[in-house]
């Protein structure tokens, strides 16, 4: 069974950086696809940021140059400097385990940015 498991996620003032982490387990080969969708009250689910197995990576344009995604074998991470208000929303882990399959889900992690 696939578990993806984050952590990372708070409380923190416009200006500050967050590292998000999402482990997934149950698979036994690296993942095609794994990335970070976030969401936030009221609005609909945006992309953030994605990386292939060969490290290619894609961002989200309200976040492009301020976020970093990374992976190490099934573990992705999300680097969140230069953060806003506008960010605040429920970070959503994700992967693909083949080309064109549904992705499995995070439970999803609260990033809230606040004087």
């Amino acid at each position: 069974q696939v578990q993806l498991v984050e952590s990372g996620g708070g409380l923190v003032q416009p200006g500050e950086s967050l590292r998000l982490s999402c482990a997934v387990s149950g698979i036994g080969y690296s993942l095609p696809e794994m990335g970070w969708y976030r969401q936030a009250p009221g609005k609909q689910r945006d992309m953030v940021a994605q990386i292939t197995g060969g490290a290619r990576t894609n961002y989200g344009n309200s976040v492009n140059g301020r976020f970093t995604i990374s992976r190490d074998k099934n573990t992705v991470y999300l680097q969140m400097n230069k953060l806003e208000p506008e960010d605040t929303a429920v970070y959503y882990c994700y992967c693909r385990r083949g080309p064109f399959m549904t992705p499995d889900w995070g439970q999803g992690t609260q990033v809230t940015v606040s004087l």
